[in-house]
């Protein structure tokens, strides 16, 4: 009898493994401030100095490096860039000093097979324009720092010193705001690379649609004109995509931006992002008398015409997918058709048990197989509400 207790407990530890390593695991990386950022000019909206979190890479990981751009959000005038200074996405005065480190940024090799053991970054986000801005608001009273490109040199230019000049592998990554950023700044990461290493980067959550809201106008193409104005943004944006476009600001969506990136890129966006769903397909101002709010919150509560809509934004995401889709030989796509947002870094969502899967792989697996080139991962999931693997719908 005992024996057999002995053996259910022990197929019961191999059974949860994951999840017993995931309770014991949490990961906390200390901050680093970016102390010769102030040379550059490289300040956060409130003129504190930029910063990052590394853990060291270690065994075969050593000279591999992984990086991953922190999401938060824009903002695109002067009083809300002024309120986001005042925040941890303004300034690092308010940021934690300490992140947890989990799903694509796991030192476990349980939890993150393919990247536990490299050099793991995430950089901090303070400027409100992904990167992108480099201008200064200074009437006399108010002072407002735009410079996210040069906390982007500042912080790569302080990566280099500490190894990653020595990279045999490297990938750039970020999620939401962030995953717009790794868009933005793919090649320009790559130029930074000895000529030798494998340079891939990801965007999760980063493909924002130039997207008709339900009331026909332009409400995300709006917000982001406003941002690249205010912020010195379109110097800074690709210069054979905006010489080849009529409007050169479109640059700033992935759409436009991605048939000029030349470094290898792998897309991982759900067709019903929520952020999209919330803020660019039905944003308030298109729904003033909320006949939208059960539907948000829940897809269930959605009735026939607003399924109709969702499923039409879903195939307006997949239609500007489609030559990349077709045609990029060294590009990987997981595009699920789960209601979320972000889930490289969450380790429920990155690699557990009960991750999403489209044909039965993970999102960690699909990333890990197109890196390392061991097959060709362009996944696409069925239509909502085919997949029984999402959970934390809208959450």
């Amino acid at each position: 009898m005992k024996l057999r207790k002995v053996i259910f407990l022990s197929l019961l530890l191999l059974a949860c493994a994951p999840w017993c390593i995931y309770s014991e695991e949490r990961l906390l990386v200390n901050m680093t401030l970016v102390h010769n950022a102030s040379a550059l000019g490289a300040y956060c909206l409130d003129g504190s100095l930029p910063a990052y979190h590394l853990h060291r890479g270690f065994g075969a990981g050593t000279r591999n490096w992984l990086l991953q751009f922190e999401g938060g959000g824009w903002c695109n005038d002067i009083q809300s860039c002024l309120d986001r200074a005042k925040t941890r996405r303004g300034s690092t005065r308010y940021m934690s000093k300490q992140e947890v480190f989990s799903g694509i940024l796991s030192s476990n090799a349980s939890m993150n097979p393919d990247f536990y053991n490299w050099n793991r970054v995430k950089i901090r986000y303070c400027d409100g324009a992904s990167f992108a801005g480099d201008a200064k608001f200074d009437n006399g009273t108010t002072l407002l720092y735009f410079r996210g490109q040069r906390i982007w040199k500042a912080i790569i230019l302080d990566l280099l010193t500490k190894g990653l000049s020595n990279a045999r592998k490297a990938l750039l990554s970020g999620c939401s705001a962030g995953g717009l950023a790794s868009f933005l700044h793919c090649d320009n990461f790559t130029s930074y690379l000895p000529a030798n290493t494998s340079v891939k980067c990801l965007s999760d959550a980063g493909f924002f649609l130039d997207e008709r809201d339900i009331s026909l106008n332009h409400t995300m193409r709006s917000f982001y004109d406003d941002l690249i104005t205010l912020q010195g943004v379109e110097q800074n944006l690709d210069k054979n995509c905006t010489s080849s476009l009529y409007y050169p600001k479109q640059c700033f969506f992935p759409q436009y931006a991605l048939p000029f990136i030349r470094t290898p890129f792998f897309i991982l966006n759900s067709a019903y992002d929520v952020f999209q769903f919330h803020h660019i397909l039905v944003p308030p101002s298109a729904d003033l008398h909320g006949h939208w709010n059960h539907c948000k919150l829940n897809p269930a509560a959605c009735n026939t015409n607003q399924l109709d809509i969702l499923q039409a934004f879903r195939k307006d995401m997949l239609a500007a997918l489609r030559l990349f889709f077709e045609y990029s030989r060294r590009g990987g796509m997981f595009i699920n058709s789960c209601f979320a947002h972000c889930q490289s870094e969450s380790q429920d969502t990155w690699f557990a048990l009960d991750s999403p899967r489209i044909h039965n792989k993970t999102i960690a697996e699909a990333v890990g197989d197109w890196y390392f080139g061991r097959r060709v991962t362009k996944e696409i999931d069925c239509a909502y509400p085919c997949d029984s693997t999402c959970h934390n719908l809208i959450g």
